[in-house]
């Protein structure tokens, strides 16, 4: 699972921009948005590099820390 959605709009970037971005399709980019289809680990670090974000935050932690 990955928060790219949210990721991009709080940076105000469209799904449009990003895939222009990435040399992606329009379709191929909302899939990833929508968790319908997982990006590649290269084409997940070229999200973040153009987002400005470290990897991490564009995922969703498998396991919860315990305290």
């Amino acid at each position: 699972m990955n928060r790219i959605k949210e990721v991009l709009e709080a940076k105000g970037i469209s799904q449009t921009e990003l895939a222009n971005r990435l040399g992606k399709t329009f379709n191929m980019v909302n899939l990833y948005a929508t968790n319908k289809v997982q990006p590649p680990i290269p084409v997940l670090y070229k999200i973040a590099d153009i987002l400005n974000v470290d990897i991490r935050e564009l995922l969703i932690p498998n396991k919860l820390k315990q305290i």
